[in-house]
């Protein structure tokens, strides 16, 4: 692993950067790539947005997220060095993971436990609540004037990855950032309604329909719940609309951990998990070659909905007991 000076030198030297976070893009990922660009902007370079997934409607505010080229569309540009931000394993890239096998300079800032070894200059701090801590660092490392636009998309990734400040990657640091970011400017109120307070229709249907499987082990220490494609495609609804499930299956008294088992398409579903402190979700999680936080983590899984269901329980159930 390099140092995040070396990355800062890296970016003073190039002249045309393409930066991109993870498919299915959170707040996290969107404001970390979005804050970033925009200071790169500021020091003159040639500067790609790019993400593997659409932006969903919910980060539509951020200033620069209509610069963003969607898949694909990344790809025919021409470019020196390539960011790649909160992200850990290359198949996270989705289509832009060709960009790897170009002649590019490739630098990974990330806070995810992993390898991260498909980059030329790596910097990875697990510690850090988000990986828009990192790069409020880099930025400062960078010398980029402050502005209220590149502290709105820094609060946004650092409010989004603590759950508003509530889970336990929180620290004191974190609200020092966080009380830097509005003396900069940042109306946290206004961003707090955007991002917490303005549910759609079809965000509460989803979860309507969702509330209708939660289940719970005999204990009472493992809650869950499932959202099919076919519930998915019935409300017209997208990935999106299913941000923020888990939380109610975690708000359960009782519950050490919540799991959310979402179907990406027929056979193959992605698999959130979220502890209260005591399990170690990311240890779970690898198992099914996922990964992430000791307290929030992901995987894919393919297979039938209830053999899954029924093996992540179990793995889970046993963690507890080992733990």
């Amino acid at each position: 692993m390099t140092s995040l000076g070396t990355i800062a030198e890296c970016l003073k030297k190039s002249r045309r950067v393409v930066l991109s976070g993870h498919v299915m893009p959170d707040g996290d990922c969107l404001g970390s790539v979005t804050a970033l660009g925009l200071g790169l902007l500021k020091l003159g370079k040639e500067v790609t947005l790019a993400s593997p997934d659409p932006l969903p409607e919910l980060y539509h505010f951020l200033p620069g997220a209509d610069r963003f080229l969607i898949g694909e569309q990344a790809l025919k540009g021409n470019y020196d060095t390539f960011v790649v931000l909160d992200s850990s394993v290359p198949d996270r890239l989705g289509p832009l993971k060709e960009l790897l096998f170009r002649d590019l300079v490739v630098c990974i800032i990330d806070h995810h436990v992993g390898k991260h070894d498909f980059g030329h200059h790596v910097y990875v701090d697990p510690k850090a609540a988000a990986t828009g801590e990192i790069i409020q660092d880099l930025l400062d490392l960078l010398q980029v004037p402050p502005q209220v636009e590149i502290a709105s998309c820094l609060y946004t990734a650092i409010v989004t990855d603590t759950g508003s400040f509530r889970y336990q990657n929180t620290t004191p640091l974190t609200h020092r950032r966080v009380a830097r970011l509005m003396e900069e400017g940042v109306d946290a109120a206004r961003l707090n309604v955007l991002l917490f307070e303005q549910k759609s229709l079809l965000h509460l249907r989803v979860l309507q329909a969702a509330l209708q499987t939660l289940d719970l082990t005999p204990c009472g220490r493992v809650g869950w719940m499932i959202v099919t494609r076919e519930t998915l495609d019935s409300l017209g609804a997208q990935e999106e609309h299913t941000d923020g499930l888990i939380d109610y299956v975690r708000s359960l008294r009782g519950v050490e951990v919540a799991l959310l088992f979402r179907e990406i398409v027929p056979g193959r579903w992605k698999v959130g998990f979220r502890s209260r402190g005591r399990v170690d979700v990311q240890r779970v999680a690898s198992q099914f070659n996922g990964g992430g936080h000791l307290r929030a983590a992901g995987a894919v899984v393919e297979g039938e909905g209830g053999v899954i269901t029924k093996r992540v329980v179990e793995a889970v159930l046993k963690a507890m007991q080992e733990d």
